[in-house]
């Protein structure tokens, strides 16, 4: 068991999680707590006697929320204590009071370590992105690809450090705001500078600061808020639109009746929205995702990579490691569930023009069809609905949005039993083409699971001919492997099939 503690300007986290031996962590407990260890004067050069206390006291209580795990604490520091004059005196107070050695680091050793817990968080190994995490007193910014950062910087731009700048006492009169987009650009511009020769595909953003302006955005459209933020994008456009209503409340108190905002942040929102503006303008970003994943989890990771010497190339396959591991965990029978996986991707190959399917969607349907018996884990009966609970629930789904998580939960929920009907709230809640979405892997997944009816993988293989009114299904038995089963079972469950493609299913 390992627990990582990121001892920042603001706040104090603190994630605890269980290690597996491929290198994933499941997390058991999350803390936070909002210390300002930044609310001493002099430019965040001094740790105040309050903050201390408050930064101290805040470790205590996450030494004895480990301690019953018997967890492997590792702590780290960034801004506000590397930047302090007084910093060993709190690193003292830390291992004599609270029993937790600290280790403060570099602004470059932070972006890389922020970088990790973004890989664990989205699956974008093998994409070139740029990072951006805002903090009290830095942001980080950094350009990656595969696990390495090409170019990574730590700003002494943070949103406590730019409040204290331009709003010491929280009003946002036009030329206080005016003077803030000025200095960020210009403090921002040496590393804009640097990265003009390196591209990026996709912009990714982590922190409490872009987790709040996402959840502002989507209260202001009046958007439920998702069990996870996590792969949630945030456009510039809506961005925009946050930062005009931050503006326009003018004072502290007007802020903190804005939907979305937490009220502990509406003194330095303003800030941070605006840090973020500046770098995506920069660099020409017209949306970011959002990863919940950040130095904790990056710390929690390192951590386990010195200790086991792995590398970092399982996170390429982040996606569907999650996926496996949850089918491992509660399906008794994992053989199966790959089995039927492999038939209804071959359904999904010959059939996807037909049906309008695109690659996004060979993923959901692989994934539900993985986890179509997870329910078991609760109970047999009406396990298809167990099955939607407990992956809509799990937090096992790493690098999946809160959205796909949905749509596989359903995919696999409709694998058995009534078929997608408006009388189920969640499905009547999915827009017009998520539904037909649905509809269409849900056929898909049913056929398949009726080729592997006999749990013993008698059908090698399925191929698809098309006509203008007829499906065939093709089978090929493995050898020796009698099929009359499963040519029985998937003709009791095409009928959704026939309903979604307008043709008679005949199975050869």
């Amino acid at each position: 068991m390992l627990a990582a503690i990121d001892i920042g300007t603001n706040s104090v986290h603190m994630v605890i999680a269980r290690a597996s031996g491929d290198g994933r962590f499941e997390v058991v407990t999350r803390h936070k707590e909002m210390v300002r260890l930044g609310s001493g004067g002099d430019e965040l050069k001094v740790l105040s006697d309050e903050a201390i206390e408050r930064g101290i006291a805040a470790l205590g209580r996450c030494r004895s929320i480990a301690e019953p795990y018997g967890a492997e604490i590792a702590a780290v520091a960034t801004s506000a204590v590397r930047e302090a004059r007084n910093a060993d005196a709190f690193i003292a107070r830390a291992r004599s009071d609270a029993g937790i050695e600290i280790e403060v680091i570099s602004g470059y050793e932070e972006a890389r370590l922020i970088h990790l817990g973004i890989l664990q968080a989205l699956p974008l190994y093998d994409t070139p992105l740029l990072m951006c995490d805002i903090g009290g007193g830095s942001t980080e910014l950094g350009l990656g690809h595969r696990g390495d950062l090409a170019l990574a910087r730590s700003i002494k731009l943070g949103a406590i450090r730019l409040t204290r700048r331009c709003f010491p006492d929280g009003e946002t009169t036009d030329a206080a705001v005016a003077s803030a987009r000025t200095y960020i650009a210009e403090t921002i511009l040496p590393f804009v500078r640097d990265a003009k020769t390196s591209t990026f595909e996709v912009m990714v953003g982590s922190s409490g600061t872009v987790e709040t302006l996402l959840q502002m955005a989507n209260a202001a459209t009046g958007i439920d808020a998702p069990r996870s933020l996590n792969g949630s994008v945030l456009t510039r456009d809506r961005l925009a639109e946050v930062i005009a209503s931050l503006i326009e409340a003018r004072t502290v108190e007007a802020r903190r009746k804005l939907p979305g905002l937490d009220d502990a942040r509406a003194d330095i929102m303003v800030a941070g929205a605006l840090i973020l503006e500046g770098v995506m303008d920069a660099f020409g970003a017209d949306s970011l995702q959002f990863s919940d994943y950040a130095l904790r989890e990056g710390v929690l990771y390192d951590l386990w990579s010195r200790w086991r010497g792995r590398s970092r190339d399982h996170l390429s396959d982040l996606r569907r490691r999650s996926v496996e591991h949850l089918m491992e965990l509660c399906d008794d029978d994992p053989v199966h569930s790959v089995n039927v996986a492999a038939l209804a991707l071959q359904l999904f190959d010959g059939l996807a023009p037909l049906l309008q399917l695109e690659y996004f969607d060979r993923e959901v349907l692989e994934a539900a069809a993985l986890l179509a018996n997870v329910g078991i884990f609760i109970s047999h009966s009406r396990h298809h609905q167990h099955s939607y609970y407990v992956i809509r629930n799990a937090e096992y789904l790493t690098g999946f949005t809160d959205h796909e998580v949905e749509l596989i939960a359903q995919v696999a929920r409709y694998h058995r039993k009534g078929e997608p009907t408006d009388k189920h709230p969640p499905f009547a809640m999915l827009g017009a083409e998520d539904r037909q979405r649905v509809r269409s892997l849900a056929a898909l997944l049913r056929v398949a699971i009726g080729l592997e009816r006999s749990y013993t993988a008698s059908v090698e293989s399925v191929a698809v001919v098309v006509h203008d009114d007829e499906l065939i299904l093709s089978l090929t038995p493995a050898p020796g492997a009698d099929v009359a089963m499963e040519r029985y079972a998937a003709n009791e469950r095409k009928g959704l099939l026939e309903n979604v493609t307008g043709r008679h299913v005949t199975i050869d």
